[in-house]
């Protein structure tokens, strides 16, 4: 029996056998968007007729003996992908009414892939924020508490795919924009290699192909690691023009059983403070690991010390990327709000948005330090699990961005430290997975990440699902559970 909670493989395996069509799928997820879209406002931009006539196509096609890898699969993308016909917004009201003329890279992968695309899903304003809330569309809301953000960037599309409106959803990740809504939300994300998967055709950023842009990067959002595997191989490859002479094979996972993987948990760091369900969840997981055999040890790789320079790094590189093209004026004025402050991470934010062309050639020589430091520990080891980030989704906060803090374990922190787990992945561009472990105890996903060898994917998704066979995986949230909209079953 196929619901709106089967998963993406399941759902194209009850296609393939026809024992559901492709506007039948459609119709269900239709059923649910109509449902429960309004309340949790995330999917902004309908693309629903169009997905009709890919899901009628898709019935004729299999009719006549084709096949494809998503074939009548209806799925959601992030409204910063560039999509023909739609606008992409990105959350910026001047942007509401461009319309685009072509797809993104992986736009377009997932078309030819026979995907059904329904629309396209909520972020904040330039992707910025790990919050989904914008002048345009509003905020969107989690499906486990209403009152609370499922995240950011891709925020939207992580609900869409909790509450059952989307199978799979195709995001963004800068700074934990894929992996910390996910984990909000109780579902996988996979934040890919930094050359895995094409990365033209987003706004902001990546506009061409090559454009000399670094450390963000697309991947897919899903209810179980094996479609995060599914989703990954349809859109790795090389970006346009690159095409004519290479292509991607990623390798396969290191391990199929988990007594094989020598798993580091990344050791508690002083200055940050995480909340104790996650801390409690990450004890719990590797002690259950070590009750199946998988070699576990407190571990961090060997010149991160205790990651502050590491973290500094990434927030001048970010900062740089973040305000390039921005006036001179602009840039010495936000750089003079940042000093002073008292803290180590707001001097590097001010000396990335001020950083001049050596600075970057220095940053990334000392990156590529930390990338070598990666390589090392990861012959040692095949996974470094950590936390995604310091919170559970937390309440919709409409204060201005400098102004916010987070309250964890009864104390304020500062809310931007919200970036300090992420970027274990986008500095050093390592793929990172990541997977639900449990509720906490007033209700909300706890998630964790599992950090691997660069384009070594396939470890860390291999990693996540069998920690979900072990242990248990994603949940229906409590509201939706006991509603099946619509079902088919032959």
């Amino acid at each position: 029996m196929i619901t709106a909670f089967s998963s993406a493989t399941e759902m194209l395996t009850a296609l393939q056998s026809k024992e559901i069509s492709a506007v039948e799928l459609l119709d269900l997820h239709l059923a649910q968007i109509e449902t429960f879209n309004p309340e949790l406002n995330a999917i902004v931009t309908p693309n629903y007729d169009q997905a009709r006539q890919t899901a009628v196509s898709a019935d004729q096609r299999r009719a006549n003996g084709e096949e494809a890898p998503l074939l009548g699969l209806p799925i959601v993308v992030k409204d910063c992908l560039y999509m023909a016909g739609l606008p992409t917004t990105g959350g910026v009201p001047e942007r509401a009414n461009l319309i685009e003329q072509q797809d993104a890279r992986i736009v377009a992968s997932l078309r030819q892939a026979g995907a059904a695309i329904m629309g396209k899903t909520n972020v904040p304003p330039f992707a910025m924020d790990w919050q989904s809330d914008n002048p345009i569309f509003g905020p969107s809301n989690n499906p486990w508490d209403l009152s609370c953000t499922p995240g950011g960037s891709t925020g939207g599309g992580a609900a869409a795919v909790a509450a059952g409106l989307s199978p799979l959803e195709f995001g963004g990740d800068l700074g934990g924009s894929i992996r910390l809504p996910a984990a909000f939300c109780g579902i996988y994300g996979h934040k890919s290699s930094e050359t895995a998967v094409p990365r033209s055709g987003h706004f902001p950023g990546h506009t061409l192909p090559n454009d000399g842009s670094y450390m963000g990067v697309q991947g897919p959002l899903a209810r179980t690691a094996a479609d995060l595997r599914l989703a990954l191989n349809v859109i790795t490859g090389p970006d346009v023009g690159e095409d004519v002479a290479w292509s991607l094979h990623l390798p396969p996972a290191r391990h199929e059983k988990l007594s094989d993987f020598r798993v580091a948990i990344i050791p508690p760091l002083e200055w940050v403070t995480v909340d104790n369900a996650i801390t409690a969840a990450l004890d719990n997981l590797a002690s259950q690991l070590s009750n199946v055999g998988a070699k576990v040890n407190i571990a961090m790789p060997a010149g991160f010390e205790d990651l502050k320079r590491y973290y500094a790094l990434y927030l001048r590189l970010l900062n740089m990327k973040v305000f390039a093209g921005a006036p001179l004026e602009e840039r010495i004025r936000e750089a003079e709000a940042f000093k002073g402050v008292g803290r180590f991470d707001n001097d590097a934010r001010a000396e990335g948005i001020v950083g001049h062309a050596t600075d970057v050639l220095l940053w990334f020589g000392q990156r590529e330090y930390y990338r070598q430091c990666y390589r090392n520990f990861f012959t040692e080891y095949d996974i470094l699990l950590a936390p995604v980030t310091t919170t559970l989704a937390f309440p919709h906060d409409k204060r201005p961005f400098p102004g916010r803090t987070l309250h964890i374990n009864d104390q304020n922190t500062p809310y931007d430290y919200i970036g300090i787990y992420p970027s274990l992945c986008n500095l050093s561009g390592h793929p990172g997975t990541a997977f639900p472990v449990g509720i906490s105890e007033n209700g909300l996903p706890v998630g964790l990440q599992a950090i691997g060898p660069y384009l070594e994917d396939m470890t860390t998704i291999r990693f996540a699902e069998l920690v979900g066979e072990a242990f248990g995986g994603y949940q229906v949230p409590p509201s939706y559970a006991a509603i099946n909209t619509v079902n088919f079953n032959g």
